[in-house]
């Protein structure tokens, strides 16, 4: 071997080339550079506490595809990206022992399951006098640059997003670097990419319905980002448009890509703030700014408060006697059988496609917790398993606000499931398309079927209890406005 240092980049959540700042830190330092991908088998094999898969089809079928990408990326510029299905922590210290590298290099995950992968790496590195070397590579803020420490994170948002407005400027993206000085792999296996099949997973049936073919990787995440912003100019609508339904132009989308690390924050703001300059700037435009500040606030919240965002309590430490662990209710939610039309035709989108809008996971979250009193966690665990944009801090932190043990100054927050059914989907359009048992009601019944008579139910070709269920709550309170 000869004199020059060698060291590991570990892609994690983190699948790209640009703003990525271990690569960078990694090239500061070593000469040649070995790139590595671990498929950890305790992502896609293992299950959540209620008996959830831990990584649905849909995500997986993402991850595959955005390691694939990063591969193709790597190999254009020369280089190769490695690749195991197994433990990070053992397949990391044996290509480091292998191959007599100083240091690993990766971006630093702030979840306990995440730390304690990265911890048992680090002490195995220890034992060959290896260094593992973090950095950060989620947020739009660095924490450094933050006007408090961490810990005394504002609790309220509104009070965080002024704080960091005010005081803080977001940093430039770094670019992709223009020479990735490879390692000679030789007598290194690179590795063949996983299907579904051998992770054990079928593969899922294409929904025509979904509301975007969502491709992994870095180079889908651009032609997104693009897409949105320059070739369609649908930023300047973002406002008004954020709370569709039906289709792939009523939000930006980003999210599957932001969890991956497909794409940084950073990045995002930049073009962002570009298109501003040459097309104007409103409150649409602002208003995407205004989501990416909301992820790091909830990554921040899991700093913070560690794991009590996993907990029952919440960051508020304030559990709900009325709660319970009801699997009946809960598959009946999962399954799309509740007789609620809003809250099923959100359930089966969620189910067939890993996607959900966020005006939907409010109003299905509220049903699940304050309707059917059931456990939060449950919840929050299903949507672990199913969502392709799955985000730890994101996902958990938003069921700890609907559920009023989060961040959130009010503790009775409520949705009305008919009147927001009615505002958001007003003909019924959205419910038609996953319900298309319901296909033949009027705007003005859609939404009610529990209310159809018996006539009406051989009018309209609806049958409750048969080929419709009967509400599975009194929705009564909703029509006196509750």
């Amino acid at each position: 071997m000869s004199g020059k240092r060698r060291c590991i980049v570990w892609f994690r959540q983190d699948l790209r080339l640009h703003d990525n700042e271990a690569l960078h830190d990694a090239l500061k330092h070593a000469d040649e550079l070995l790139f590595v991908y671990v498929f950890d088998t305790r992502w896609f094999h293992a299950e959540t506490r209620f008996g959830f898969r831990k990584t649905g089809a849909h995500r997986a079928k993402f991850i595959i595809e955005s390691v694939e990408d990063l591969r193709q990326s790597l190999r254009a510029m020369g280089a190769e990206l490695i690749v195991r299905v197994g433990k990070p922590e053992e397949e990391i210290y044996r290509l480091a022992d292998e191959a007599k590298t100083s240091w690993v290099f990766c971006n630093r995950e702030r979840t306990q399951e995440e730390v304690d992968v990265q911890d048992a790496l680090e002490e195995k590195l220890w034992t060959i006098g290896q260094e593992l070397r973090f950095s950060r590579g989620k947020m739009l803020y660095y924490t450094a640059d933050l006007p408090f420490p961490v810990n005394h994170t504002p609790d309220v948002f509104s009070q965080f997003r002024k704080e960091v407005e005010r005081y803080i400027k977001i940093r430039k993206p770094l670019p992709v670097p223009s020479d990735l000085p490879s390692a000679d792999l030789k007598t290194i296996n690179v590795g063949n990419m996983p299907t579904l099949q051998s992770l054990g997973y079928e593969v899922p049936e294409k929904e025509e319905r979904t509301v975007l073919d969502f491709v992994g990787g870095e180079s889908a995440a651009l032609e997104r980002l693009f897409y949105y912003l320059w070739d369609t100019d649908l930023a300047k609508t973002y406002k008004e448009t954020r709370n569709g339904l039906v289709g792939g132009d009523y939000s930006t989308k980003f999210s599957a890509w932001l969890a991956q690390g497909c794409i940084s924050p950073k990045r995002i703001y930049s073009e962002l703030k570009k298109y501003e300059d040459e097309r104007g700037k409103n409150k649409s435009t602002y208003w995407i700014f205004f989501e990416l500040l909301w992820r790091d606030f909830f990554r921040l919240m899991g700093k913070k408060y560690d794991n009590l965002i996993f907990l029952e309590g919440g960051t508020k430490q304030e559990k709900n006697p009325a709660w319970r662990n009801d699997y009946n209710l809960l598959q009946k939610w999962i399954d799309g059988k509740t007789g609620i039309p809003f809250i099923d035709a959100n359930m089966l989108e969620i189910k067939y496609t890993g996607f959900m809008s966020n005006r939907g996971r409010q109003n299905v979250a509220s049903f699940l917790v304050k309707d059917l009193k059931v456990n939060w966690q449950m919840g929050a665990e299903y949507f672990e398993s199913i969502l392709i944009d799955y985000d730890p801090t994101s996902n958990w932190g938003n069921w700890n606000y609907v559920a009023g043990v989060g961040s959130d100054p009010r503790e009775d927050r409520y949705f009305n499931i008919l009147k927001q059914a009615r505002n958001y989907d007003p003909e019924g359009t959205y419910v038609k398309l996953w319900l298309p048992e319901l296909a033949d009601l009027p705007s003005d019944k859609v939404h009610r079927p529990y209310c159809l008579s018996f006539d009406e139910q051989g009018k309209y070709g609806v049958k409750l209890g048969g080929n419709y269920p009967k509400p599975i709550i009194n929705p009564k309170k909703w029509e006196r406005g509750r």
